[in-house]
């Protein structure tokens, strides 16, 4: 699915209006009752509903859900902050609409006055002030009333975005900007490019993109480099087999993992690999390592390294359909000359991860030479080694994409809202995945699940897509079973088989 910039946005809701056609109120009528049903569905009646709105669109939805809150029941106040004379038009029709029904108060406060103070057990906080049009920080008496609703303990629900957020940069100024700290966003398909980023965690909380109706003819044709992985989208990437298939026609994973004190990183990439469907794996480990890998992942075959503990050299790679490398291995001078020799031996594209990212961010001449298609999957410090420091999360995204395009490269940085970049310049995020993945061992089996994929015959691109999402599919149903204090990084492959088969749709 894609994600579009603000304007972008609006103009998807004026070819919406034009073409459908549908009138401008009508739109935002719409919009309210998605949100009302929403609402009603998560919020119980005995609790009060206490709607702050501004004057632009944004405040008229939140006067429409008033109304539609009002009518099922709900115990529903209003407060209005700014003149009724400067109501944008749809907001307008919905303050004369509101005005109508004298069961919901609604309190004008044009400028300055007296704050509401709620009751945490009893009152729903809904932010309509303003939408995702804004271009400013919120200074004055609005950021006050902004702060005022964050030191409330009521649960605050915001409508398309917290208000004061920008949606396509960070919000620059003071450390502690006017912001609402929201526990839900409602926010209209598409989503915003703000949602995908750490940084704005704390304001969103919980989004749920919700349907109104925009027309895909605009959407389908809408430039972006941003995008979101959804369950359709793998579905479409995995391939089914063929009844008559051999081990031969799913490739050969090569894993260059391990060393003294880490040979745990071997067997978690070593399992995830296999459960992920190539017909063989082979493991390079140090000598030291081969009681380990025979006992704890007898299906692997092993390659020995010339070195007791460590990665030393390569072994003739032709016989391989992907070849993955770091989970473990150290950064040994000799280990360091040995991933050199890799990259200038091998003619498929490479998968770089933990000590191997490393090593690149301290011999970064040495990525110029890499296989072009080649996977990097950083956290954010090990990105940071080796693409430089950024100010935020949009400009370290920007990095990213400049990274990714300069070298020919895809890199998954991974996090709550895994970004993979592409050669091309564009950005997926992923959709699945939990807190209780934040574990040790969890990127030694990503490594392992997108050598696997990538041995099949998958494309770079199709690699980190399907790789990534099954990766924190398989951490949701793990979560589901073990919560996320108690999830480790062996639930996840203990899990795979699971999200294949839900990925099919046969689970």
């Amino acid at each position: 699915m894609k994600i579009l910039a603000v304007d972008k946005i609006h103009e998807a809701d004026l070819f919406t209006i034009r073409n459908e056609p549908i009138a401008d109120i009508d739109l935002m009528e719409r919009a309210a009752n998605a949100c009302f049903y929403w609402l009603i569905t998560n919020i119980p009646n005995h609790k009060k509903i206490r709607i702050f709105c501004g004057t632009g669109n944004n405040g008229g939805d939140g006067l429409a859900i008033a109304r539609l809150m009002g009518s099922k029941g709900y115990i529903t106040e209003v407060f209005l902050f700014g003149s009724p004379e400067k109501l944008s038009p749809g907001c307008r029709i919905n303050y004369d609409r509101l005005s109508a029904t004298t069961s919901i108060k609604c309190t004008v406060i044009p400028d300055k006055g007296s704050l509401p103070v709620f009751h945490p057990d009893e009152d729903i906080v809904i932010d309509a002030l303003f939408g995702s049009g804004l271009t400013r920080p919120v200074t004055g008496f609005l950021a006050g009333v902004i702060r005022h609703i964050n030191e409330q303990a009521s649960i605050t629900i915001s409508i398309d975005v917290p208000s004061g957020l920008f949606c396509d940069e960070t919000v620059a100024g003071s450390p502690d900007p006017a912001i609402i700290h929201a526990d839900h966003t409602l926010t209209f398909s598409p989503p915003k490019l703000a949602f995908f980023f750490p940084e704005n965690d704390g304001y969103i909380g919980n989004w749920h993109l919700l349907d109104i109706g925009i027309l895909q003819e605009y959407l389908d044709h809408a430039e972006t480099h941003y995008y979101y992985t959804t369950h359709q989208d793998c579905k479409k990437i995995l391939k089914k087999r063929n009844k008559f298939s051999h081990k031969g026609n799913f490739g050969h994973a090569f894993l260059v993992c391990g060393s003294r004190g880490k040979m745990g990183a071997a067997v978690l990439a070593a399992r995830a690999c296999l459960r992920s469907g190539p017909g063989l794996v082979t493991a390079q480990i140090p000598r030291s390592g081969n009681a380990i890998l025979q006992t704890a992942v007898p299906e692997a075959m092993l390659f020995l390294d010339a070195e007791e503990d460590i990665f030393s050299g390569i072994p003739d790679l032709s016989a391989y359909s992907s070849i993955a490398i770091g989970p473990g291995i150290g950064q040994a001078n000799v280990t360091q000359h040995a991933l050199k020799h890799l990259i200038q031996n091998s003619k498929l594209p490479l998968i770089f991860d933990a000590d191997a990212l490393n090593i690149l961010g301290e011999n970064k001449t040495w990525i110029s030479f890499i296989p072009k298609g080649s996977i990097f999957t950083p956290h954010p410090k090990e990105f940071e080694r080796l693409a430089g420091k950024s100010s935020d999360d949009f400009e370290r995204n920007k990095i990213q994409r400049e990274f990714s395009i300069k070298y020919g490269v895809y890199v998954v940085l991974k996090g709550a809202h895994t970004a993979i970049t592409t050669p091309d310049g564009n950005c997926y995020f992923n959709t699945t995945g939990n807190p209780g993945m934040a574990t040790g061992g969890s990127g030694d089996v990503l490594t392992g699940i997108l050598a696997g994929i990538k041995a099949q015959g998958y494309s770079s691109l199709e690699t980190c897509l399907l790789g990534v999402y099954i990766h924190g599919l398989a951490g949701d149903l793990a979560a589901k079973e073990r919560g996320h204090e108690a999830l480790i990084a062996g639930d996840i492959i203990q899990h795979l088989g699971n999200a294949f088969l839900t990925l099919y749709g046969e689970f």
